[in-house]
């Protein structure tokens, strides 16, 4: 399931993918004779309930009523979610025959019809002929483990779903299972486990593999299934099972203790996708984005539990915890190299901690004999807001607008130059705060417009009259700014308020989900449990009438990044919704962003950033990232195995640097050469704007 928030999710995550063994000997050994697919019995599997019926015909009549797109449950949703389907039981092609999916794809069509019917057979028959494959791969991979294995011939394992095909036979099949379990023997190899430690560990985890995929129930089932269904309209409309309705409740009431991390399920693995500022495991410092999570222990002496392949719900079980109880984690750092163990004391996550702070600096361009300059730094986590205090009309209740709008006045307590707002690592949140928060620095009007199913277009504007800053305004953006992020700096960018620095581009997450309660849509009342379809129904647009969708909002100075090369947008997933245009909403327009002011900044900025060490150094990276990237196969010859490994090992480290250096997250602001040279443009900004005496509307 995806865990994201209701109106504005923090940044796409995707649908939790079910995964696949990573692993591959020598010389292809005789398979065993293997029966084909066709007219065989299915695998033994629950059957489904009347009420999955009554579900599936719900989501059939729900998704073309309420999704933004309108569109009808037909043969093209059929088949895409056909794909999708399949895609999740077996993202890498290391299971199906190929005569499996051309028996399958002869129904392609009938998704559509056969669940608006109620009728479920068709995923459960998919399921089932899954299953049995799963059970002769375990039952092949124990086998082969049993034999030699040559690692100094060269042969290749595809590592890109894309570029891979399925098996047509037993024997093909077989080879390509002998080439993962090679894969996983070198794999282990370089975190130090070999001989029959690490086969005793392989067959435990193939064991355990094939007995979780046994251990799906019905409701399980149904959710992929469904979900497979509402996903071919958008990757953020998902159907939750009762079971991950709950545990959604649960996430949304912030009443949880843990190590304050967001998680996802990727080829069996457990990948760090967010670090939540506040959050034990931000307090830790250790953990980042892309940490691979292969072990859990609990306490200090606890054994520490293999959850490479694990369920993604039973990882996040052993994980949570009661604060102030110890948790270890066995990570791989950007999911490469030696694994390390990461002792994080759980916690509930401090508003205080994960709250707007700011900060004065006095900065000067480098080289230069002219005067520092105080800038108000800004660091701005998420759009947050205390709704249940704002409902009860209590006068203190927290709100990042309430917070900045503090901070902006002890700026000009201090008399700061100007204002630079990082957003960089701010993955959205209340769309009312992200108006209001607009609303600081522009007089009024419209910040965001938002259409809806039928087509009709509403405008949300600022309506509180006066600024809390009218100066030169920076704001920070990555490819990590998502959502209300993108609001925001839309709007400045649209009012030519102010200048937007960092990635390219924005995440590019321009659409509002809604969570309807199954049991309240059948029965008026929510006390039996159905689950939940959470649909987009709504997408934004900014002022000037662009979707922030897909495009995400382009900077205005751009510096080099590795996020900006990383496949974490929206336009990354599959069946994004498009971008598109409304009409322009009628607003105020500011002289703050002259057109050759921008491009001196520009140019500035370049001559710096190819001036400075750091960025050269930085680019070489980023070249060898995109690269290393592209490949879609990997050498198992050992020797070039451990060359590339080391060599990934070493990228890894940089790029985590370059992250840290571009992200603040821990500290108001860092003091690295990617921040400074924010400070730099912000500097050549504002002396820009006061040479040509701008600061007013018009």
């Amino acid at each position: 399931m995806v865990l994201t928030a209701v109106t504005l999710s923090p940044h796409a995550m995707g649908q939790a993918n079910q995964a696949v063994l990573e692993s591959q000997p020598a010389a292809p050994a005789v398979a065993p004779p293997m029966q084909q697919p066709q007219d065989r019995p299915l695998a033994k599997l629950a059957t489904p309930s009347a009420r999955d019926s009554m579900v599936a015909r719900l989501i059939a009549t729900l998704m073309p009523r309420n999704h933004i797109s309108s569109k009808k449950l037909d043969d093209e949703i059929s088949r895409k979610a056909l794909d999708l389907f399949i895609k999740s039981l077996d993202p890498l092609k290391l299971y199906f025959l190929q005569s499996d999916i051309d028996q399958f794809h002869r129904n392609q069509d009938r998704i559509d019809d056969m669940v608006q019917a109620g009728d479920l057979s068709f995923g459960y028959e998919i399921f089932g002929r899954f299953i049995e494959r799963v059970d002769e791969r375990v039952a092949v991979a124990e086998e082969l483990l049993q034999g030699p294995f040559n690692f100094n011939i060269e042969e290749q394992i595809i590592t890109d779903p894309e570029a891979a095909s399925y098996a047509t036979n037993a024997e093909e099949s077989r080879d390509r299972w002998r080439r993962q379990i090679k894969y996983a023997l070198l794999d282990l190899k370089d975190e130090g486990k070999v001989g029959q430690e690490a086969i005793d560990l392989l067959q435990r985890r193939y064991s355990r593999y094939g007995r979780r995929w046994r251990s799906i129930d019905s409701d399980d089932l149904l959710e992929m299934y469904l979900t497979s269904v509402t996903t071919a309209y958008d990757p953020h409309s998902t159907y939750m099972s009762p079971g991950s309705l709950d545990d959604f409740k649960i996430l949304m009431s912030l009443n949880l203790d843990g190590i304050g991390a967001q998680l996802r399920e990727k080829d069996g693995q457990t990948v760090i996708t967010r670090v939540i500022p506040g959050g034990a495991a931000a307090r830790n410092g250790k953990l980042k984005t892309d940490d691979v999570i292969v072990s859990v222990g609990q306490g200090d002496d606890g054994e520490l539990v293999d959850v490479v392949e694990m369920p993604l719900t039973d990882v996040v079980g052993l994980i949570r915890g009661k604060a102030g109880s110890v948790v270890r984690l066995g990570v791989r750092p950007g999911g490469v190299g030696e694994v390390e163990v990461y002792r994080i004391e759980r916690a509930r996550i401090e508003l205080e901690e994960s709250a707007a702070r700011g900060k004065v600096l006095e900065h000067r361009l480098p080289g230069s004999d002219q005067p520092a300059l105080k800038i108000g730094y800004i660091n701005l986590p998420s759009f947050y807001l205390d709704m249940e205090a704002a409902k009860e009309n209590k006068q203190d209740f927290r709100s990042s607008t309430r917070d900045v709008e503090r901070i902006l006045q002890d700026f000009r307590s201090q008399d700061v130059d100007g204002v630079v707002l990082d957003l960089g690592f701010n993955g959205g949140g209340s769309l009312t705060e992200a108006i209001n928060l607009t609303g600081l620095f522009i007089d009024r009007g419209p910040v965001v417009q938002v259409k809806n199913s039928d087509g009709t277009v509403q405008q949300y504007a600022d309506e509180d009259a006066g600024t809390r800053w009218d100066g030169p305004l920076v704001v920070l953006t990555s490819k990590y700014s998502a959502s209300a992020s993108e609001i925001f700096a839309g709007a400045i960018r649209d009012y030519k308020r102010g200048i937007v620095v960092g990635d390219p581009a924005t995440h590019g997450k321009g659409t509002v989900q809604t969570l309807m309660d199954l049991g309240q849509q059948l029965f008026r009342n929510n006390r039996a449990n159905y689950g939940a379809l959470k649909v987009t129904l709504q997408q934004f647009y900014l002022p000037d009438g662009e979707s922030t969708q897909l495009s995400g909002v382009p900077a205005d100075v751009i510096l080099p990044s590795i996020t900006s090369k990383m496949d974490i947008s929206e336009s990354d997933l599959e069946y994004a919704l498009p971008n598109d245009r409304v009409p322009p909403a009628r607003h105020a327009h500011y002289n703050m962003v002259p057109t050759d002011l921008l491009a001196q900044i520009r140019q500035n900025s370049m001559a710096r950033v190819g001036e400075e060490k750091e960025f050269g150094e930085l680019l070489e990276r980023i070249e060898t990232y995109v690269r290393q990237k592209e490949n879609s196969s990997i050498s198992l010859d050992e020797e070039k195995f451990m060359a590339r490994r080391k060599e990934l090992d070493a990228q890894k480290e940089e790029e985590k640097k370059d992250l840290e250096a571009e992200i603040t997250v821990e500290e108001v602001f860092r003091d690295t050469y990617y921040n400074r040279e924010v400070l730099n443009i912000a500097y050549d900004y504002i002396e820009g704007l006061r040479k040509q005496n701008l600061a007013q509307a018009r």
